[in-house]
């Protein structure tokens, strides 16, 4: 893997149609637009340019078994193709059971996030940066569904990039719950470095302490973390970790589930702590890939990310957004009791906090 490349190409965005068009189904959390409400609104604000959205591929089985157990993938692959799972796909792979359940696109969904981060491991070879917001599975198992995740995509990402020659990588995740499947997979591999900002004590009550000395490095927060707190914790320990580790491909997994009007978890962000670490993380190495992960508040996971890809491009949506940008936004419902009356600052701005 080459270090840099003296011209770096513009930002690239990696979506596709199959997020708007598939469901998790029934009331479950992910049953929101989250990608496709994130593409349609950088659009409209004239923010995604053709030639800057890359349509993403599926992952292979090949490429899945790289880390997935064949066993594991062949029955994701059996419960999309029978519409259901047998009790014993249920009790080996948490397949159809704990909030993983069984959909039409129970495998190319999550295979195709997969082959998104795949992909963008592609582009980063010779530098640069790349936007995947269906990506961050970070709950994933070798051989497990977990916390609505089916494939790890930060680690078949991570593994490619190790495969193509990278020696230092790091993964710094936001989301507020911890990416233990990331952690378990990687902890052992010294050219990895894995920091997590998470609520503690929050599912799946893991990541309680770190292990510099595995360059693992964990900070559970306390609930009520707020944008002040998210900024002193990156200034004095995240940023002069990553800066010691000079890594040569940042994975940032930007899950918008931390933010205070998700419904998910107590901490209290506003997403200018995730366009602040953006920002930080453009100045960390000269490949950087960041993705999405949690988010359960339609209107606050989509401003969020599009916010981040703003951030990105160095663009900043005008206040308030114009009219074809707030139509996106009224045109969608949310049957959480939070979506009942939303409050009119999530249809006229990208940005939560008060400027």
């Amino acid at each position: 893997m080459r270090y840099f490349c003296a011209v770096m190409p513009s930002p690239r965005f990696i979506g596709s149609e199959i997020y708007r068009r598939s469901r998790y189904g029934g009331k479950h959390p992910l049953a929101i637009p989250r990608v496709s409400l994130a593409v349609d609104l950088c659009r409209a604000l004239g923010w995604l340019p053709a030639d800057r959205y890359v349509d993403s591929p599926v992952a292979t089985v090949e490429q899945l078994t790289r880390f997935h157990d064949p066993d594991y993938v062949a029955a994701v692959q059996q419960c999309e193709r029978d519409r259901g799972a047998t009790d014993e796909q249920r009790k080996r792979f948490n397949l159809g059971v704990n909030g993983n359940p069984v959909f039409g696109e129970i495998f190319r969904r999550p295979a195709t996030a997969a082959g998104a981060t795949l992909h963008a491991i592609e582009l980063l070879k010779m530098g640069g940066i790349v936007f995947s917001p269906a990506g961050g599975t970070h709950h994933g198992l070798k051989g497990r569904a977990s916390g609505f995740c089916f494939f790890n995509d930060p680690v078949l990402g991570i593994l490619s990039a190790l495969d193509k020659g990278a020696t230092r990588v790091a993964y710094l995740d936001i989301d507020a719950h911890h990416c233990d499947g990331v952690e378990i997979a990687l902890a052992d591999d010294r050219r990895v470095m894995t920091l997590s900002v998470h609520e503690a004590g929050r599912w799946p009550r893991t990541g309680n302490a770190g292990d510099p000395s595995r360059h693992v490095h964990n900070y559970p927060v306390a609930a009520g973390f707020d944008d002040k707190d998210f900024e002193s914790l990156m200034n004095s320990e995240i940023l002069p970790a990553v800066r010691a580790f000079d890594p040569q491909l940042l994975v940032l997994q930007c899950g918008a589930d931390a933010l205070a009007d998700d419904p998910m978890s107590k901490l209290a962000l506003t997403n200018a702590s995730h366009a602040r670490m953006a920002a930080a993380a453009m100045g960390l190495s000269p490949r950087l890939l960041v993705t999405g992960g949690g988010g359960y508040n339609p209107w606050a996971t989509a401003r969020c990310w599009t916010r981040v890809w703003g951030v990105l491009n160095s663009l900043e949506a005008e206040h308030p957004i114009g009219p074809e940008a707030e139509a996106v936004l009224r045109a969608v419902t949310w049957s959480h009791s939070r979506g009942r009356n939303p409050p009119e600052a999530w249809f006229d701005s990208v940005c939560d906090e008060a400027d």
